[in-house]
């Protein structure tokens, strides 16, 4: 009876029930966190402006902005410059976005083509687009193309590196494996390159997304008359900072949308992660 009770405890603990830890990573957050911290931000921002803590021709307060954009939506200007940024922006990201991922592909699959294009895209990625505006400004003239070209070029170098990188990624034996049941090259890289990629393709997006916009805003900045980046321009020539930090505002809007646009996309067509 003695000798049964000293093994009891033993026994429970060996039996005690241990929690599962084999989930995988799986990150998450606050859903509403990072715009409580923003709100935080913005608000002691706004107290200091009002209390005079900080100039505001250096800082202008919160509610300046706001008015300074309130005032450029009623007059018409808001759109006029945010829908020719819009413009160059969509224009150049799809055409740098197809290129970019044909040619990341061909790398990806193609020996020859990885031998010839990792060359190339090695000599020309380093390069920063906005310095050959003014060439692309000699060969396309004055107008919407040399704008354009820039925002291609500094896509399609960026979207070809992930695309190949995303390639490269995919395992080798689900391959083979496609391969040893004499599956269709095409089918290959529709079922199985493809969406083994995409993570790192949808990755090389949000990237390009941000590229395009620098891009745009530094362009429109050296040859413009309308624009975010001509707006901003013409603002900080002016000192009126106000609107300076309108046009910066501006600019965070379309990038987090831009960014839950990419979520969404994320969250469709990587669902079975």
């Amino acid at each position: 009876m003695l000798e049964r009770a000293q093994h009891a405890p033993a026994k429970d603990a060996a039996t005690r029930p241990v929690r599962f830890r084999g989930a995988g990573f799986v990150p998450s957050s606050g859903r509403y966190s990072g715009w409580i911290a923003l709100a935080l931000v913005i608000a002691l921002w706004q107290i200091a402006g009002s209390a005079h803590w900080i100039n505001p021709l250096f800082l202008p307060a919160p509610s300046a902005i706001a008015r300074a954009i309130y005032e450029l939506a009623i007059s018409g200007a808001l759109w006029q410059h945010v829908s020719a940024s819009l413009l160059r922006i969509g224009v150049g990201w799809l055409l740098g976005t197809a290129a970019g991922v044909a040619v990341g592909f061909a790398i990806g699959l193609s020996r020859l083509a990885r031998s010839v294009g990792i060359t190339f895209i090695s000599a020309l990625f380093p390069i920063p687009k906005i310095a050959l505006l003014p060439l692309l400004i000699l060969w396309l003239g004055i107008g919407e193309e040399p704008k354009i070209a820039t925002i291609a070029l500094g896509v399609f170098f960026s979207t070809a590196i992930s695309v190949y990188s995303g390639v490269d990624a995919v395992p080798r034996n689900l391959i083979r494996m496609a391969q040893s049941f004499n599956v269709p090259f095409a089918a290959i890289v529709r079922r199985v390159v493809w969406p083994g990629a995409l993570p790192s393709i949808l990755a090389g997006f949000r990237i390009t997304a941000s590229v395009a916009l620098l891009l745009v805003v530094s362009a429109e900045m050296i040859g413009a008359q309308f624009g975010i980046g001509a707006f901003v321009l013409q603002a900080g020539n002016l000192m009126q900072t106000d609107q300076l930090l309108a046009g910066v505002v501006i600019l965070s809007v379309f990038g987090l949308a831009v960014g839950k646009a990419i979520n969404w996309a994320e969250t469709r067509l990587l669902h079975w992660r």
